[in-house]
C-alpha cells in the first residue's frame, strides 16, 4: 500500500491497482489534457519516432518521460499494435513496464490469467479488487445517471458526457475528488436544459485526438447523446457483474462485432440521427469502418485526425454537410 502512481496505456482493470493502493494514472487523459499536448507528440519526434506513427503513441511514450513515470501497464492485445514497440523505447529509458493482454476471443480462463498477473504483480487479491468494484458501484451509477441525463432530458453537453465517462478509466487519481466532482455536475444539471440540435449525434471510435472536436460541432448544431467508447471506459454498462465479466464483457478490446450490436442498440434507444466515427490516422480500426458503415443503422460520417490540433476546414465542410443530409433525410421520413 504504498500509494505510488502506475500508468497504463488503455483501461486495464483499475481495480486491482485500487486494491493495491496504488494510484492509477491512464497515460491517455494526461497527455490530451496537457496544455503542451502538441508538443510532447513533437518530441516523441525528435527522439526518432517515425512521422508515420500513432499520434496518441507517440504522446504516451512523450509524456511517460516528461512526468517522470518509472512504472506503467501496456496493454499488449487488444489495443494499438505499436504499444509493443513503445515498450521496448520506454524500457530503453528505464521504465518498468508491465505487459497486459486482452485474449481476443474474451477467453474467461486467459483473462481470468491475464487479471491474476497484474494481482500478483501488485501484491493484492482477487477478493479486495472484488471488493473495491464493489465500492465503485455507487460512483459509476452516478456516472451511468449523467449518461442518461446527456440523451433522455437533454442536460448535460455531449463533451461533460465525453469528459466524465472518460475520466473514469483512472478518475483523475482521485476517487473521492471525481467522485465529489460527478455528484455537483449532477447537482448543477437539475436547473438546466440545452439546446435541441439540429441533430441527435453519436461519437464513436477511440476518443478524439482534435482538441476542438466538441466546440465545432456544438457550433454547427449537432446535438451529441451517445459517446460510445467513453461509455464502455467508465464500465458503466456492467454494474451488474463481478470483475472477471465485466472486463469480458468490455467491448473495446475484442471484435468489432460486438460493437457495432452495442452501438446499434444505443442508436434505438437515444434517437441517434447520425454517427460520426473518429478515425486515428495510422489505426488498424480505420479498417473497421468498412464494417461499421455497412452494419450501423443510422448514417455514418468517418473523421481522421492525426496530432492534437483544431479540427481542419475540410472536416469542418464534412460534418456541416452531414448535419444537412440528415436533416433532409428527417425531412424526408417526416413528409
Amino acid at each position: 500500500m504504498d500509494g505510488r502512481p502506475v500508468g497504463f496505456t488503455t483501461t486495464i482493470p483499475v481495480e486491482v491497482l485500487l486494491a493495491a493502493g496504488r494510484v492509477p494514472v491512464d497515460l491517455n487523459n494526461i497527455f490530451i489534457s496537457d496544455p503542451e499536448c502538441a508538443g510532447l507528440v513533437s518530441r516523441a519526434e525528435l527522439e526518432g519516432y517515425p512521422r508515420n506513427c500513432c499520434g496518441w503513441i507517440k504522446g504516451l511514450y512523450a509524456t511517460v518521460l516528461d512526468k517522470g513515470m518509472d512504472e506503467i501497464i501496456a496493454v499488449t492485445q487488444g489495443d494499438c499494435s505499436q504499444t509493443h514497440a513503445m515498450m521496448e523505447t520506454l524500457q530503453d529509458s528505464g521504465v518498468r513496464v508491465f505487459p497486459f493482454a486482452y485474449p481476443h476471443n474474451r477467453d474467461a480462463d486467459l483473462l481470468r490469467e491475464q487479471i491474476q498477473r497484474l494481482i500478483d504483480r501488485f501484491g493484492t487479491s482477487w477478493q479486495r479488487a472484488e471488493s473495491v468494484k464493489e465500492q465503485l458501484v455507487p460512483l459509476r451509477r452516478q456516472l451511468a445517471e449523467l449518461d442518461r441525463l446527456t440523451w433522455e432530458e437533454n442536460r448535460v453537453s455531449g463533451f461533460d458526457n465525453h469528459y466524465y465517462l472518460v475520466s473514469a478509466t483512472d478518475f483523475c487519481s482521485d476517487v473521492e475528488g471525481f467522485a465529489a466532482e460527478v455528484a455537483k455536475v449532477l447537482h448543477d444539471s437539475r436547473s438546466r436544459t440545452l439546446q435541441e440540435g439540429r441533430a441527435r449525434i453519436g461519437i464513436i471510435g477511440v476518443p478524439p485526438i482534435i482538441t476542438d472536436f466538441y466546440d465545432v460541432l456544438d457550433r454547427l448544431g449537432a446535438r451529441v447523446v451517445f459517446n460510445e467508447m467513453q461509455r464502455q471506459f467508465s464500465m458503466i454498462p456492467y454494474l451488474d457483474c463481478g470483475l472477471l465479466e465485466q472486463y469480458q464483457r468490455y467491448t473495446y478490446p475484442y471484435d468489432v462485432f460486438a460493437r457495432i450490436e452495442d452501438i446499434n442498440r444505443e442508436v434505438e434507444r437515444r434517437n441517434i440521427d447520425g454517427i460520426i466515427h473518429y478515425v486515428q490516422t495510422f489505426c488498424f480500426r480505420q479498417i473497421q469502418g468498412m464494417l461499421i458503415k455497412r452494419d450501423v443503422s443510422v448514417p455514418v460520417l468517418e473523421i481522421e485526425g492525426d496530432k492534437p490540433a483544431p479540427m481542419d476546414a475540410r472536416n469542418r465542410l464534412r460534418v456541416e454537410a452531414f448535419m444537412e443530409t440528415l436533416e433532409a433525410r428527417a425531412r424526408g421520413s417526416a413528409g
